[in-house]
C-alpha cells in the first residue's frame, strides 16, 4: 500500500467511521465547552481533597483541549445549570434517589443527566474519582496523557456523549493493581537520574505520577518495585504519605510479607539469617516494627501472608516439603495474631493475601491450610498461563481468590523484559477463565517498568473493571477503539491491524527468544528452528508492519508525534529490526555464496544499529529528553541484545530441510463440532498462531468422562503414504496436571494425549517459549481424497490453535 492509496484509505475509513458514529440513536449530548464558555463545575463543601484533585483535572483537561478552564464553584444546593460532582452520602447528593442506590457500595459510580445538569456521583471516594476519568476519557483525554505524552488535540466544542439513560458502573474485581517488578533497566534509573533526581531513586514524587495513572486506569493497588536497586517503599520519606493522599492500596509481592522489602530491608548483618527455624524472635520483630508503623495511620493495605526466602527463594531452614509445610502454617497463624492485637480489628476486616508463587504452591497442593478469610491470589507461570485456579470447595472461602499475572518477567527460560508482547487474546482468556471459577478479590499485574506496556496494562486494567466489556471475538474492536483514542479514529483499521499481527508475531516467537539462548543458566545465542522458507516469511511480515508504520506517520497529529513514537514506532521496529538481525544471520549460515554471505551479515549488523538509534531517540530526542533512562535495549545484558560477531557464525553451511507441512488448518475451522452439557465451542480472535484459537465456552471448570466435546476437521491428500498429524494447543494449565485430548484420523482407533507439563520440565520451557504444546500422530493413509482429524478433549481449559498435516 503506498502512500497515495493509505491516504484514501483512511479518508473512507473516516467517513463510515462518522456515519458510525452519527447513527447512535441512543447518545445522549451534553456540552461542555463551546467557542464562548465552559460548562461550571459544583462540588460539595466538603469533598474529600483526592475528589477536588480529580475536578481539578478535569478542569485542566478541557482547558487544554478548548482553551476555556471551567469555573469550580463550591455549593451544597443545585442551583444553577452545570456539572455536579460529589459522593453519594455528602450533602449536595443527600436528596437525590441516586445517593441510595450507591449507598454502601464498593467504587461504584453513576453519571446521568438531570434536566440541565450532569450528576456525578460515587458510593466512597474512589468510585466518585473514577466517574471524574470516566467522563475525561469519553473527552479524548488519554490516561496515558502525561505516561505517554498522549497530548489532548484542539477543539472549540466540547461535548460529552452518554448512553441515553447514563452511566452506572462498578467494579467486578475489588483490588486491582500493578507490581513495579525488574526495574533495574527502567523505571529506577530514570527516576534516580532523570526525574527524581534529589531522591536519586524511585520516590514520592515518581509513586504520585504512578497513583495518579492507576486512577485514571480505574485501578486502586500498587505492590511497590522491591529489587535490590531500589530503596524499600516505606524507607522513602514521603512514599506512605503519598499513596494515603490518593488512596491508593499497598500490597506487597510474593516474596514480602507483612509489607516488609526484604531486599533492602533485612540487614543480616544486624538480624542474623532470615530463618524462622533459628531466627524466629528476630523476624517476628522485624514484621511487628512494620505494623507499629502502619498503626493509627490513614493507611489502606493488603497483607501478604507467609514466608519465602529473602528475595524470589524458597523458605530458609526446612528440611523437606512436609517441615516447610508445617512451619509456613505456624507463620500464618503468628502473623494473624499480630494484625489483630496491632490494628485491634477482627481479622476478616484486615485484607490478607496469601500467594501461592513456584515452591509455595507445591505446600498448597500437600495439604498447606491457609484461614478461610485470607485471599488465595494464583500465579501464572510466569509467562501468562495461570498455574491453578479454585475448585469448587475453594470458591466458598469468606476471603475469595485472585491472580497474579505477568506481563513481564525476569528468569528462565528467558527473560522478556524489554518489549511488551503478550499476545491480548491469551491475556483475556486466562482472565475471563479465572474470573469464572471465582478470581473476584484481586487481579495484579507485573507490569516490569510500565512502559513499554501500556496497552496490554490498560487492557488489563479494564478487565478488571469490567470483565463484560470485552466479549470472545471483541478484542480487535477494543484494539481499534484503543488506537483510535491514541491517535485518530481514521486509522484505528490500519493501525490495529498492525498491531494484531505484532502481537501474532511474537506469538510465535518473543523478540527477546529470537537468539534461540535461555539463562539461568545463561546460554549463547544458536541459529533458530525455521527453515529458509519461513525465515523469509517472517522478514516479510515485519517489513510489511514498518512500511505500514511509515506511511501512517505523516497522518499523525502533532500534538501526538512522540506518542506515535513511543506507543508504535519503537515496539513494532524495534521487534523488527531484533528479528532482522537474526534472520539475517539465520540465512547467511544457509547460503555457500560468499558476496550473499557478506550482504546478510551487514544486513544483520544494520539491524543491530536501527535498535541501537532507535533507543537512543527514545531516551534522549523524544519527548525533549523526558524519558532519558527509562527504554534499554539490553535488559540484564543477555547474549540475544548483542550484536552478532563474526565468531558466531558457523563454519560450515547448515543444510536446514525444506518445510514439508502441506495443510495447515486453524482451530476455528471445524466442519462439526459436539458440545456437552452447556459447554460449547468458541472462537477467541486474537489469540494463537492462527489469531482464532477456540476453546470451550463457558470457562467455569468441567471434568468430562463418558461424553466428550469434540471438533472435527477436514484435509485432503493428493496422493496415500505416510504422514504425520501435528496438533497445536496453546499449553494452558489443569490444577491436577491432567488435561487429556484424544485424537481420532478417519475411522482408526483414537489415540490419547496429556498436553500438560508438570513444574519447569524441559517440555514446558520449550512451550512457553513457542507457546505452543504440540501432539505428532503419525497416520498411514491409505487412499488420495478427503479425510478427517477429531480432537475431543476430557475438560475444561484446552485451547486448540491450529493442526497442520505433514508428508513423511
Amino acid at each position: 500500500m503506498n502512500k497515495k492509496t493509505l491516504a484514501i484509505f483512511l479518508v473512507i475509513a473516516n467517513f463510515f467511521t462518522q456515519i458510525s458514529l452519527g447513527q447512535d440513536k441512543n447518545a445522549l449530548d451534553y456540552p461542555i465547552a463551546d467557542s464562548n464558555q465552559a460548562t461550571s463545575i459544583f462540588i460539595s463543601n466538603n469533598n474529600d481533597p483526592l475528589i477536588e484533585w480529580a475536578v481539578n483535572e478535569l478542569a485542566d483537561d478541557i482547558k487544554e483541549i478548548t482553551g476555556k478552564r471551567p469555573e469550580i464553584v463550591k455549593t451544597n444546593t443545585f442551583t444553577q445549570k452545570g456539572i455536579y460532582i460529589g459522593e453519594a452520602g455528602n450533602a449536595l447528593f443527600q436528596n437525590k434517589t441516586i445517593s441510595k442506590e450507591l449507598k454502601g457500595q464498593w467504587e461504584k459510580f453513576s453519571i446521568k443527566k438531570e434536566k440541565d445538569n450532569l450528576l456525578v456521583t460515587g458510593s466512597d471516594v474512589r468510585g466518585t474519582v473514577y466517574a471524574v476519568f470516566e467522563i475525561v476519557e469519553r473527552l479524548g483525554v488519554s490516561p496515558w496523557k502525561w505516561w505517554a505524552d498522549v497530548n489532548p488535540i484542539k477543539k472549540e466544542n466540547l461535548i460529552l456523549k452518554l448512553p441515553q439513560n447514563g452511566i452506572i458502573s462498578s467494579p467486578s474485581v475489588q483490588y486491582r493493581g500493578i507490581f513495579l517488578n525488574d526495574e533495574d533497566w527502567g523505571l529506577e534509573p530514570w527516576a534516580a537520574k532523570t526525574f527524581e533526581p534529589e531522591v536519586g531513586n524511585i520516590g514520592p514524587k515518581t509513586y504520585e505520577k504512578i497513583f495518579q495513572l492507576l486512577l485514571r486506569l480505574k485501578a486502586n493497588t500498587i505492590w511497590p518495585a522491591m529489587h535490590p536497586c531500589t530503596k524499600g517503599f516505606f524507607t522513602v520519606s514521603g512514599n506512605k504519605e503519598m499513596a494515603q493522599k490518593y488512596h491508593i492500596v499497598i500490597g506487597s509481592s510474593h516474596a514480602e510479607p507483612m509489607l516488609r522489602n526484604n531486599v533492602d530491608e533485612w540487614k543480616h548483618e544486624i538480624y542474623g539469617d532470615y530463618n524462622y527455624f533459628t531466627n524466629s524472635s528476630k523476624v517476628n520483630k522485624y514484621w511487628q516494627d512494620r505494623l507499629d508503623e502502619l498503626k493509627g495511620a490513614n493507611n489502606q493495605t493488603v497483607m501478604t501472608m507467609g514466608m519465602r526466602g529473602v528475595h524470589d527463594s524458597k523458605m530458609e531452614g526446612a528440611k523437606d516439603v512436609k517441615e516447610a509445610m508445617v512451619m509456613v502454617e505456624k507463620i500464618i497463624g503468628i502473623q494473624r495474631e499480630m494484625l489483630s492485637k496491632t490494628f485491634q480489628k477482627p481479622l476478616a476486616a484486615i485484607p490478607q493475601a496469601f500467594v501461592p508463587y513456584k515452591e509455595v504452591l507445591e505446600l498448597y497442593d500437600n495439604g498447606l491450610k491457609v484461614p478461610d478469610d485470607v485471599t488465595l491470589v494464583w500465579p501464572d507461570d510466569n509467562y501468562g498461563y495461570i498455574r491453578r485456579l479454585s475448585d469448587e470447595e475453594e470458591q466458598k472461602r469468606s476471603g475469595g481468590s485472585g491472580v497474579y499475572y505477568h506481563l513481564s518477567y525476569w528468569g528462565r527460560p528467558h527473560d522478556y523484559l524489554w518489549l511488551n508482547t503478550v499476545q491480548p487474546g491469551l491475556i483475556w482468556s486466562e482472565l475471563m477463565k479465572a474470573y469464572e471459577n471465582g478470581a473476584k478479590k484481586m487481579w495484579i499485574v507485573n507490569v516490569g517498568d510500565i512502559k513499554p506496556g501500556e496497552y496490554n496494562m490498560e487492557l488489563f486494567l479494564d478487565l478488571a473493571w469490567d470483565t463484560k466489556s470485552i466479549k470472545s471475538d471483541g478484542l480487535n474492536q477494543y484494539l481499534k477503539n484503543w488506537v483510535g483514542r491514541e491517535f485518530s479514529h481514521n486509522m484505528a483499521e490500519e493501525l490495529s491491524a498492525v498491531f494484531e499481527e505484532y502481537y501474532r508475531l511474537a506469538f510465535l516467537r518473543k523478540p527477546e527468544y529470537m537468539g534461540w539462548s535461555q539463562t539461568e543458566p545463561t546460554t549463547q545465542i544458536k541459529l533458530s528452528d525455521f527453515t529458509q522458507e519461513e525465515l523469509w516469511r517472517r522478514i516479510e511480515a515485519y517489513n510489511s508492519l514498518m512500511r505500514k508504520v511509515d506511511l501512517m506517520t505523516s497522518f499523525v497529529p502533532q500534538e501526538r508525534k512522540d506518542a506515535w513514537f513511543q506507543l508504535v514506532v519503537y515496539p513494532i521496529k524495534g521487534a523488527a529490526y531484533m528479528n532482522h538481525k537474526f534472520l539475517y544471520w539465520n540465512l547467511e549460515a544457509l547460503t555457500t555464496d560468499l558476496k550473499q554471505k557478506e550482504n546478510y551479515l551487514n544486513l544483520s549488523a544494520e539491524a543491530f544499529v536501527k535498535i541501537k538509534e532507535l533507543t537512543d531517540f527514545y531516551n534522549n530526542g523524544m519527548s525533549k529528553g523526558k524519558w532519558n533512562g527509562m527504554m534499554s535495549m539490553h535488559p540484564r545484558n543477555l547474549p540475544v541484545f548483542d550484536s552478532i560477531k563474526a565468531s558466531a557464525i558457523p563454519q560450515e553451511t547448515l543444510a536446514k530441510p525444506i518445510s514439508k507441512t502441506i495443510i495447515t488448518i486453524q482451530g476455528n475451522k471445524f466442519v462439526a463440532n459436539k458440545g456437552v452439557k452447556n459447554y460449547r465451542w468458541g472462537a477467541i480472535n486474537g489469540f494463537g498462531y492462527s489469531n482464532n484459537a477456540v476453546t470451550l465456552f463457558p470457562f467455569k471448570h468441567s471434568y468430562f468422562k463418558s461424553e466428550k466435546p469434540s471438533a472435527s476437521y477436514e484435509f485432503e491428500v493428493e496422493k496415500a503414504g505416510n504422514y504425520e498429524i501435528e496438533v497445536h494447543f496453546v499449553p494452558t494449565h489443569a490444577n491436577k496436571f491432567d488435561h487429556e485430548v484424544g485424537v481420532q484420523i478417519d475411522q482408526t482407533e483414537i489415540k490419547s494425549f496429556s498436553t500438560n507439563t508438570k513444574d519447569r520440565d524441559n517440555t514446558w520451557k520449550q512451550n512457553v517459549l513457542r507457546n505452543s504444546a504440540i501432539i505428532k500422530v503419525p497416520v498411514s493413509i491409505s487412499a488420495k481424497g478427503k479425510h478427517t482429524v477429531r480432537i475431543e478433549v476430557n475438560q475444561t481449559g484446552i485451547v486448540l490453535d491450529y493442526i497442520t498435516v505433514i508428508t513423511l
